[in-house]
């Protein structure tokens, strides 16, 4: 056809036609289409075989992609006529110029090339970040790093902060972790009976790992407070519950709650004694009471009685909310955010 042997404009020295043109745009395109095919290959594969493989087969499939970009892009230079040799000297010498005002867009590409070999975070890691945010890693691309929280809210965070910043991986190593959950009882209380209630707390939340025996879920006595005796139930988290931290302390303050109810173990309150006994004397004592008596306002109106809970109204509001967080299922075509 005579319009694609049209010369559309000059490159390099060489005429550039509509047919080269054409031709070069589909092979860039063929690179692209067979890049996500091996990307879902290998994504297929990866949920075929052990889940400690996952990362290695996402590490692969994101090489990929991006060295058959690179081919087509390349292979689509040739069929423009432009030697991809002395294109190579001109990228390398336009790189050194665009290196400083690209700065960050380069660090970001270069840590997210670490990030992938090095594995230290992983998609599927549950990490937190210096400022606080904690979530799981969905994805790690060419510039940046998605982490969705416990909220499921997607943040993009630059992969150059993942590598020079302090990120804490909670499931690196290994997916079970323990956690401390504090609580206090009053003075008074005994204290084998509240051992006993953080056990039956324990016992009570799904999360809570028995085996091995040393990793038994346990009750520390850690301090005495102002107003309270101050204790830790220490537990071993199950690999599922590992990252949700949110939902699993709500869910066994929750229970402890229900089991110092049960046995009628008192959670006080601050409070402070005043004693003047040592300041005035018996008589100034009893003189300043009796004034104060007399000075005493009027009692007020008495306050209504609060209202009584039915036995349903109990049964249903006992639930412990955290657990039906933790096992509702997903929004259709929704991962179950990590929390």
């Amino acid at each position: 056809m005579p319009f694609l042997d049209a010369v559309l404009f000059s490159l390099g020295g060489n005429a550039v036609t509509a047919l080269r043109l054409l031709e070069a745009v589909g092979v860039v395109l063929i690179a692209w289409l067979v890049s996500r095919i091996v990307q879902k290959a290998l994504i297929r594969l990866s949920r075929r075989g052990q889940p400690s493989f996952r990362p290695m087969f996402y590490t692969v499939a994101r090489l990929s992609h991006y060295f058959l970009l690179l081919v087509g892009f390349l292979v689509g230079l040739t069929f423009l006529g432009i030697d991809v040799g002395k294109f190579t000297l001109f990228m390398s010498a336009l790189g050194v110029g665009l290196g400083f005002g690209m700065q960050q867009v380069v660090n970001n590409f270069i840590s997210g090339v670490i990030l992938l070999f090095e594995q230290s975070i992983k998609v599927g890691d549950f990490v937190e970040l210096e400022d606080g945010v904690a979530g799981m890693d969905n994805e790690i691309s060419l510039r940046s790093t998605r982490i969705t929280t416990n909220d499921n809210i997607d943040v993009i965070v630059p992969n150059s902060m993942l590598v020079s910043g302090k990120v804490t991986n909670w499931t690196l190593r290994d997916v079970v972790r323990r956690v401390r959950i504090p609580f206090g009882v009053a003075y008074g209380s005994d204290k084998e009976l509240v051992k006993k209630a953080g056990l039956e707390a324990a016992a009570a939340v799904p999360f809570t790992l028995n085996e091995p025996a040393s990793r038994g879920p346990q009750v520390w006595l850690v301090g005495f407070g102002d107003s309270s005796l101050n204790f830790e139930l220490v537990v071993w988290l199950t690999p599922e519950a590992t990252k949700r931290p949110a939902t699993v302390h709500a869910a066994y303050c929750w229970a402890i709650a229900t089991a110092l109810a049960k046995y009628g173990i008192e959670i006080p309150f601050p409070q402070r004694d005043l004693h003047v006994r040592s300041v005035l004397g018996h008589r100034d004592l009893a003189a300043l009471q009796a004034t104060l008596h007399d000075r005493q306002p009027a009692p007020a109106a008495a306050e209504p009685a609060a209202a009584e809970l039915s036995e349903r109204e109990r049964d249903a509001l006992s639930r412990n909310d955290a657990l039906s967080d933790m096992f509702a299922p997903p929004p259709p075509g929704q991962a179950k955010p990590a929390k």
